[in-house]
């Protein structure tokens, strides 16, 4: 029978519909749309780093000869520096400010069809490097109230180019869904005085049946309120509300974990469009005039990685409610993945 599921960390229901569910073979994909782009063709490879724009971080290869990974800004940024905000009301009714912000490609391998899922802890690790790199870097600017790390793979998930790459995202403002579970955990926090996510975390590991893994400081599972088939998140185990404080064996763990998350998806699914989505913390930089601006960050938040495979369509009811309807229930996505068996030598 059909249930509404409404999660801890938002006001967002959920149908999960299992009777119009189907076995992960019925999900399964041969092969990203995007696998006709050839390595001569591509900006990103090795050998035409002069077709993009300046690179902002490098992490060179262990020879020297060439890199591991390289940051660039977005050829055609979504936002972009200005000189003043400009923050002003329009028709005395309407906000408006300048489209300030930065928006940077992470380039993730010089290898063009180097995917993730088939990385080794080495070749994974100068990623999850990177992505700290330039969220500490971008979160100088006080301008910059939230920075976003995304990536997308596959067509149906909004890549436009095949060759292994995220993005990074600095915008003005807090997003109002950031906000709307920055607001819910500190007043879970007020009340009972402990971090909603971790309590979330023990329950499900407590449980079980929605667990994927628990290895290398990290518990990874599929959330309770899932919308979409084998979505799941990533959590470190540690209470940490900052992506950016993790130590040296951490960022390996999570390197692990990642290649092991994705490989799982791809075993099961094939080559899935997917998302991955970095929720961390917004930049604690003091606002004029409000000395209180998520001073408490530290006790009540805790970030986290959202996978999202592109599974199904995002369509009129969808958009009508609100509501998602998910065909797989969580439980047996989180079953299915735990059986999935690959070498071990990640």
């Amino acid at each position: 029978m059909p249930e509404l599921r409404r999660g801890a960390t938002n006001h967002r229901w959920v149908i999960v519909a299992p009777e119009r569910g189907r076995r992960p073979s019925d999900f399964e994909q041969k092969g990203t749309e995007l696998a006709h782009q050839e390595p001569a063709n591509c900006v990103f490879c090795a050998g035409h780093e002069n077709e993009t724009p300046p690179e902002v971080y490098r992490s060179p290869s262990s020879d020297g000869q060439s890199w591991d990974v390289r940051v660039v800004p977005n050829k055609f940024a979504a936002l972009q520096h200005y000189d003043e905000l400009g923050r002003e009301s329009v028709l005395g009714i309407y906000d408006q400010m300048n489209g300030v912000g930065a928006h940077e490609v992470v380039i993730e391998s010089p290898d063009h069809c180097s995917q993730i899922g088939d990385m080794t802890q080495q070749q994974a690790l100068p990623i999850v490097e990177a992505y700290i790199h330039r969220l500490k870097a971008l979160m100088e600017n006080p301008w910059f109230r939230y920075v976003l790390l995304f990536k997308n793979h596959g067509k149906e998930a909004g890549a436009s180019l095949l060759h292994p790459h995220s993005q990074i995202i600095a915008t003005p403002i807090v997003p109002q869904e950031v906000r709307e579970s920055l607001n819910i955990a500190k007043d879970y926090y007020e009340r009972k005085e402990r971090c909603l996510f971790c309590d979330i975390m023990l329950a499900e590991l407590k449980s079980g049946e929605r667990i994927v893994e628990d290895a290398d400081g990290f518990v990874t599972w599929a959330p309770y309120d899932s919308r979409f088939p084998f979505e799941l998140v990533i959590y470190p185990k540690q209470h940490s509300h900052d992506f950016t404080t993790m130590d040296a064996d951490q960022r390996a763990g999570l390197a692990s974990v990642l290649i092991r998350t994705i490989k799982r998806l791809q075993t099961l699914l094939g080559d899935i469009p997917y998302n991955f989505v970095l929720k961390t913390t917004p930049n604690p930089i003091v606002r004029p005039g409000k000395p209180g601006y998520w001073t408490t960050l530290a006790y009540d938040y805790h970030w986290r990685i959202a996978v999202m495979p592109r599974l199904t369509r995002v369509a009129g009811f969808e958009w009508g409610t609100g509501f998602y309807i998910n065909p797989m229930p969580p439980e047996s996505s989180a079953k299915y993945l735990r059986e999935v068996e690959f070498p071990s030598s990640h």
